[in-house]
């Protein structure tokens, strides 16, 4: 376990070329309005998992039946295209646009749920080692699935390629130079989780536990918990010690490829930071935290006992406030009221 103070915090952007996260909540929830499966998440007290006074659980599981919070991802910079092309958008209003992506998880499947909908169709490339199972739930979405790499950054490549060759849209949910509009999009759909988590949060949390792989879920809700809630809560960016991108770059200065072993995290098994998120998080996070894989591995089952099953990449924040020795190094005490973010259903 290691813990940095973010020395960037409210300076200059680390990546000067990227934009920082959108805060507009409004323009989301106009888009989800029109969604009829876009209903609300619970907001869970999950105080029996730690000593604090208050300890709220924000439940993505369930996030449009689609397992996760991404799907406020991909699936949202779509429907804004269906509803640029037409002021009606349905099943045809993307008929002969193709978005290719790679994914080891749940962005592949806002992508393939994203495309079904309106009518275009879905590329998703995966590595060797994600599970077939994986693929059948793509399939069921109706997602051309292909095979390519024996990693994610592999079958990345792979999808660019194929997007400059076919002339596809590359729907990516990380940024990097020259690719930021769409991810920007992208980000600002989380917008939706942060808002309601806002609403239904009776006080001013004062830690914010947000997990992060690239960083997407975490910049955004970072961006709009700041616009809200102003310096009042210490906002803490939970990462496996495997893939330290983010406290990486921190440290560094800029950003940087941080090398490491596979994580049982793999959703936030990403070894390099998104450029949007990396600003927005530099601006606006308190703390880098990493997290060993047996320290979340460890309070899996105690979620599970309470209702809050999930997967380590999905309990990584939970994990963090329930272990001792992170709760020193964040400043959890007795009287701290804590915010995290489940972020996906157990496999």
């Amino acid at each position: 376990m290691q813990v940095i103070t973010n020395p960037h915090r409210a300076g200059q952007k680390l990546a000067p070329s990227a934009p920082y996260p959108s805060t507009d909540a409004a323009r989301v929830a106009d888009l989800l309005a029109q969604c009829p499966v876009a209903k609300e998440t619970p907001m869970v007290d999950a105080g029996k998992l730690a000593p604090v006074s208050q300890l709220w659980v924000k439940d993505e599981r369930a996030r449009m039946n689609l397992g996760s919070f991404k799907a406020l991802g991909a699936a949202y910079v779509i429907a804004r295209h269906a509803a640029e092309r037409s002021s009606e958008p349905d099943e045809q209003t993307l008929a002969g646009t193709t978005y290719v992506t790679a994914s080891a998880g749940n962005h592949g499947m806002s992508v393939a749920a994203g495309a079904r909908i309106f009518g275009a169709k879905a590329v998703v490339y995966i590595s060797e080692t994600v599970p077939e199972t994986f693929a059948e739930r793509l399939k069921g979405q109706k997602a051309e699935v292909v095979r390519s790499g024996a990693d994610y950054a592999a079958s990345m490549e792979a999808a660019r390629t194929a997007a400059d060759e076919n002339g596809w849209i590359l729907l990516s949910d990380s940024s990097w130079d020259g690719y930021f509009d769409l991810p920007w999009t992208l980000m600002e759909g989380y917008l939706q989780m942060a808002a309601e988590a806002v609403r239904q949060c009776p006080k001013v949390p004062t830690h914010i536990l947000l997990q992060a792989g690239v960083g997407g879920l975490a910049g955004a809700v970072a961006a709009y918990a700041r616009k809200t809630w102003g310096d009042a809560p210490k906002i803490v960016v939970v990462e496996p010690e495997a893939a330290p991108a983010l406290q990486a770059s921190i440290a560094a200065g800029e950003c940087v490829f941080a090398d490491g072993p596979d994580s049982i995290m793999g959703r936030l098994d990403c070894k390099e930071p998104s450029l949007i998120a990396l600003n927005g998080l530099a601006r606006d996070a308190d703390l880098f935290l990493t997290l060993s894989d047996d320290d979340v591995a460890a309070k899996l089952d105690a979620m599970a006992k309470i209702g809050l099953a999930t997967t380590a990449s999905g309990g990584a924040g939970l994990a963090a406030v329930m272990n001792e020795t992170a709760r020193n190094a964040m400043g959890i005490a007795e009287h701290s009221r804590v915010l995290c973010f489940l972020s996906e259903i157990a496999e």
